[in-house]
């Protein structure tokens, strides 16, 4: 049976745990996980590709051959510097426990270990093999998670289920990721005579400006808004009296099912050459500017009348929760298992609006509520 009280505590000791990534360090919270999995008489793995980059497997034996993956993920952006509490204490105020994570995504790992427990408790055996994966470095492209671990075929699944959403949506689509580093060299001179040089600094705002307007071609999606780009970091110049002669700027794309990356990335170049030969005009402007791909998620989407879907669905209303189809803004590791061939969903229980915020917080009552639903879908799901 799912407790309450054993549920609260497990998500303020979590929150209690430094995850931040960057730096990227889940050691502290993966041997928690594990020592929790110990004592439900399980048998946890922790597997390292990176130092410190823990992720947690364990296998819980039912019936059958099918397998069903539930993954919650470890990490969690910085904290920043807007926090007005200690992000990591975890406190209840009201019906609400804050702290960074709480959301995205300990309140889920906390829910999805006290489903597991109540499972354990129970003896009750499922009808095919559970494999639970709490995984590392989601916040940054899930290379020394997810990622690697179904490239290593150390998770192999039937179906897949990743706690990583808000409200208890069901996620059955969502855009693809595109993160970009634009490199730029302009001419150095004196800030005195700024038309002896080339600044990519202005070269660089020009770019940003053409990218914001550019109207991209997209097939429209009933539970998705059009491509957005987002500019999230810029740096250049040495110094305030000097012609920039270099800038960078990242930029976070995200576009719908049936965009092709090739053709975003080569408009994306075409306006980036263009604009740097505008600012050189007759002069030489080969290397003057380089992409670089940091990281490419592709959009995914699964039928509306999946098993998964409608398991879950089966369980929320049993329990009289309102499940909401949606698609994600946002990217989720469902993508990765889509190349694998795994059909996945998300769902989860976090608060709209909070992820990644300064004063996140997670519903207690959201969190009890996911455990029952968890323990509910566990116990009923089939692959037919």
């Amino acid at each position: 049976m799912v407790n309450k009280t054993r549920l609260i505590k497990l998500t303020q000791r979590l929150i209690q745990i430094d995850s931040q990534n960057p730096p990227g360090d889940e050691r502290e919270i993966a041997r928690f996980v594990k020592r929790y999995l110990l004592n439900l008489g399980l048998n946890p793995k922790i597997y390292e590709f990176k130092k410190r980059r823990s992720n947690v497997v364990v296998e819980i034996k039912g019936r059958g051959k099918k397998r069903l993956i539930i993954s919650p993920h470890l990490d969690t952006v910085p904290a920043g510097r807007s926090w007005r509490i200690n992000p990591f204490l975890g406190k209840i105020f009201k019906d609400r426990i804050y702290g960074l994570g709480a959301t995205d995504c300990k309140g889920n790992l906390a829910s999805c270990l006290e489903a597991i427990h109540s499972l354990k408790e129970e003896k009750v055996i499922l009808n095919y093999h559970l494999i639970f994966a709490g995984t590392a470095d989601e916040e940054t492209g899930s290379n020394l998670g997810i990622v690697y671990l179904l490239n290593k075929g150390i998770l192999k699944a039937d179906a897949g289920l990743i706690l990583d959403a808000d409200d208890f949506s069901i996620i059955v689509t969502q855009k693809g990721l595109m993160h970009l580093k634009i490199k730029l060299k302009g001419k150095r001179a004196h800030g005195a005579y700024p038309w002896q040089g080339i600044n990519a600094i202005e070269m660089a705002t020009n770019i940003i400006q053409r990218l914001k307007e550019h109207k991209f071609n997209y097939p429209e999606n009933r539970y998705l808004r059009p491509p957005t780009l987002n500019l999230g970091t810029i740096h250049g110049g040495d110094k305030v009296n000097i012609v920039a002669d270099w800038c960078e700027f990242e930029i976070d794309f995200r576009f719908l099912p049936g965009m092709k990356e090739e053709r975003i990335l080569n408009t994306i170049n075409s306006i980036v050459q263009k604009q740097v030969r505008r600012f050189y005009k007759d002069r030489s402007f080969k290397d003057s500017a380089r992409i670089e791909i940091e990281s490419i998620q592709k959009p995914y989407e699964i039928e509306e009348d999946h098993s998964l879907v409608r398991h879950l669905i089966k369980a929320m209303l049993k329990l009289r929760i309102k499940p909401i189809l949606k698609g994600s803004e946002g990217a989720t590791t469902i993508t990765f298992f889509q190349e694998k061939g795994i059909p996945a969903v998300a769902t989860g229980f976090g608060c709209f609006g909070c992820a990644h915020t300064a004063g996140e917080y997670v519903r207690i009552d959201n969190l009890y509520k996911g455990a029952l639903v968890l323990e509910e879908f566990l116990k009923t799901y089939d692959f037919n």
